[in-house]
């Protein structure tokens, strides 16, 4: 039987994969990051947010996949697609406190535990809207948009497109290297950089792909 992870043990795992991301964040940002894991496994085994049971494993599948892709946001203005129960928009919320973040998702439940983690974790950079994504317009286009993987990449393109900014950019978080999904002619006719991203403690293969839809 597994031995259940501790604090020391979560921190620890955390410190590591940080250090190997090369992402150097502060005491409190750490404990924040951590107290999302504690408030998702506990939630999760309520209502089932994720398939990821084990806090161990949410350290590399939840918070270090989502941090991968720091270094590529842009602009002060975020909108995280499809967020689920936040992420990647959550753990990027608390790495870029300057950053102010839209996490945009019609799971009621979902998005309940998201407003619940911002209202705990004190982040004032977040704000959470339920609704669904093709109903969803603003005034002002966003800077980076963010999407984890949950639909085909022309799909998210598409939208995605009326939400960015003209020199906006959307990342998109993609396991295996989407070839066949590239050709599509949206994707095609937009400028378009994929990069393999090395995900500590995560196995599998994860790509992001970076979108700046033609003006």
């Amino acid at each position: 039987m597994r031995r259940p992870a501790t604090d020391s043990i979560r921190g620890e795992r955390l410190d590591q994969g940080l250090a190997e991301l090369a992402i150097d964040l502060s005491g409190a940002q750490k404990d924040r990051l951590l107290r999302l894991v504690a408030l998702l496994a506990r939630w999760n085994s309520r209502f089932n947010l994720t398939a990821v049971r084990d806090p161990l494993d949410m350290i590399g599948r939840h918070l270090l996949d989502s941090l991968a892709v720091l270094p590529y946001l842009d602009g002060p203005r975020a909108l995280d697609l499809g967020c689920g129960p936040g992420f990647p928009g959550l753990p990027l919320a608390i790495a870029s406190a300057t950053t102010d973040f839209t996490l945009l998702d019609s799971n009621g439940k979902k998005t309940r535990f998201a407003q619940q983690a911002v209202i705990e974790l004190s982040l004032k950079n977040v704000r959470v809207v339920r609704a669904r994504i093709q109903e969803y317009r603003v005034t002002q286009g966003f800077d980076t948009i963010t999407a984890r993987a949950f639909a085909s990449l022309s799909d998210i393109l598409a939208l995605a497109r009326p939400l960015l900014r003209r020199d906006g950019r959307l990342l998109a978080l993609k396991g295996q290297r989407p070839d066949q999904e590239l050709q599509a002619s949206e994707i095609a006719a937009s400028r378009t950089r994929v990069i393999r991203l090395r995900v500590p403690q995560v196995e599998k293969e994860r790509h992001l792909v970076i979108v700046r839809p033609q003006d």
